[in-house]
């Protein structure tokens, strides 16, 4: 199917035009039959040559100039018509600016009205405006036949495997059916039976009818209407849209590419697919723009719009959407930077993103894969310098600690998740270890070095006589300084307020073999020349680490062990 939409002045005969080729009159409304004059958007549709043609017809009324225009948006081909009985008129202007704005570049002209007045003023009028565009008499109706044909084979082929994205112009009831949206598909696939979202909730597709028929399925490039079940008539109408789930982000400011700009006022109107959103204008340079919009719109990377001034009646630029989740501007001189950036017509993609939200946002995943994630690589290796010199100024403020907390270094090193972050410490030689990041090799502060070389000396001559509480306390070794000996390997904790050296387990063992087994609680006291404070728990280390085993009488018994 092919869709093809009007445009031109006012009662220039556009939808007289579409009824002669279609045999349908496009006026539905009881007040456009009565007054004559096309309001809002008419629909029909034919059979040419074999292809299965659509018309959406616009009115040409300055007052319904947003109307024209969310029938113009989704649509890829026009059919501009002017009358020979008035030739080139105010509205055609602002009809030709709209389509200049919103880049159309497949348009046929029809001279309407040749029966009645000498088509030649209107021709020269129509040469000087649009040198490269065919145009025919619409008296010689095989003529226009014709080039309508020749207009929709010249259209690109639409992608039918792309996301769905309809712009409703029209949303209904039917007794028995429930709710109905009309538009056009410009791109992908639509089914019975598919979910789609609108406004953040889900609706299935009960139906589908295109050409006046029923269809269990329609591609692009058509004139749809959808039967969704999960949204009320009442919440969605013109502008809105029904789209593939997860695929979209809505967007409430963009940076775009100002295309033939004329004046730009602060306020102006956003026309894009079938919405007309009022927008806040902040210009970027010469030829970029910042907007933002008063309600969240599904836009993506190459979207094409116009912005309008409907006080003044008139165009005041074309715009294509270059990023939808621009960055802040804070920085000074990042506004010039961001213009300069905008005129080159291409913005990076963000320097991190998941791969869906790339696609979502219309930019390609270029880039290094990180799980779900894309990265550019000079933005990796900056973070990795980032997460270096934080952990090294966290270090130097925390020199006993077990090291930085891992939420913490993500934070300071500028990463979005925390899989990056332990994407990042791989390879580096960093240990995490309770939610912490730490150097493998990280050395005791010299006064922590000083405490714990007095207790293994102590260590060295009675082995197994742990320091007690007030020894500890004058060596100014409280538990977190402890803690840190005992990550660095040099003492072991047995029990609460009880250390020993790293080989104690070991030395221990030797000594227990020389008793008969197996032993009991003060025979391993006195063998091992201390306290029952220390016996007990090394006992109970031993026991853990199977090399002993205790019984039920509570004696023990060395285990033997794999050399």
């Amino acid at each position: 199917m092919y869709v093809v939409a009007t445009a031109g002045h006012v009662d220039h005969g556009k939808s007289t035009l579409v009824e002669r080729l279609t045999g349908m009159w496009p006026d539905r409304l009881a007040e456009e039959q009565r007054r004559g004059l096309t309001i809002d958007l008419g629909f029909a549709w034919t059979t040419l040559d074999g292809r299965e043609v659509a018309f959406v017809d616009v009115p040409g009324h300055e007052r319904f100039v947003a109307n024209m225009l969310a029938g113009v948006g989704p649509v890829p081909a026009i059919m501009f018509v002017v009358a020979a009985t008035e030739g080139w008129m105010p509205q055609s202007d602002e009809h030709l600016d709209a389509l200049r704005a919103l880049g159309v570049r497949h348009l046929l002209v029809v001279i309407s009205k040749s029966d009645l007045a000498d088509p030649a003023p209107a021709l020269a009028q129509v040469s000087q405006r649009l040198p490269d565009v065919p145009v025919v008499l619409g008296a010689d109706l095989e003529a226009v036949r014709a080039a309508v044909v020749s207009l929709v084979d010249r259209l690109p082929p639409p992608d039918r495997d792309a996301d769905v994205r309809l712009w409703v112009d029209r949303s209904f009831t039917v007794r028995g059916a429930g709710t109905v949206v009309t538009g056009t598909l410009a791109a992908g696939t639509l089914r019975v039976g598919d979910e789609l979202e609108h406004a953040g909730r889900r609706v299935t597709i009960r139906g589908l009818q295109s050409l006046g028929r029923d269809r269990r399925e329609v591609g692009a490039i058509a004139r749809v209407a959808v039967n969704v079940r999960g949204v009320d008539r009442r919440h969605i109408g013109r502008g809105d849209t029904i789209r593939t789930p997860g695929a979209w982000l809505d967007t409430a400011e963009i940076d775009v590419l100002l295309r033939q700009p004329g004046e730009l006022h602060r306020q102006l109107v956003l026309h894009i697919g079938s919405a007309a959103v009022p927008v806040h204008v902040r210009p970027l340079g010469a030829a970029g723009a910042r907007l933002r919009l008063t309600r969240p719109l599904p836009l993506r990377v190459g979207d094409i719009g116009l912005l309008r001034d409907p006080g003044e009646h008139r165009i005041a630029a074309g715009v294509e959407v270059l990023d939808v989740r621009p960055p802040a501007l804070r920085r000074r001189g990042a506004a010039r930077e961001r213009g300069e950036e905008l005129a080159t017509g291409h913005v990076r993609p963000p320097p991190c993103a998941r791969i869906t939200e790339l696609r979502a946002m219309g930019f390609d995943a270029d880039g290094t894969r990180i799980g779900e994630w894309v990265v550019d690589s000079d933005w990796w290796t900056q973070r990795g310098h980032q997460m270096t010199v934080a952990l090294n100024d966290w270090t130097a403020g925390h020199d006993i600690a077990a090291g930085m907390p891992l939420e913490a270094l993500r934070r300071q090193a500028g990463l979005p998740a925390a899989e990056l972050l332990l994407a990042l410490l791989e390879g580096t030689g960093l240990r995490v270890a309770d939610g912490a990041v730490r150097r493998p090799d990280a050395e005791l502060p010299a006064r922590v070095d000083k405490a714990v070389r007095t207790v293994e000396e102590w260590l060295a001559a009675e082995p197994f006589r742990a320091p007690e509480a007030d020894e500890l306390a004058d060596l100014n070794l409280g538990p977190r300084e402890l803690a840190a000996a005992i990550r660095a390997g040099r003492l072991i904790r047995i029990a609460d307020g009880v250390v020993l050296g790293p080989d104690a387990a070991d030395r221990a063992a030797k000594i227990l073999a020389t008793l008969p087994q197996p032993f009991a609680v003060a025979e391993a006291k006195r063998a091992l020349n201390t306290t029952r404070r220390v016996a007990v728990p090394l006992l109970e280390h031993l026991d853990a680490r199977k090399i002993t085993r205790r019984g039920a009488d509570g004696t023990r018994t060395l285990l033997p062990q794999e050399r």
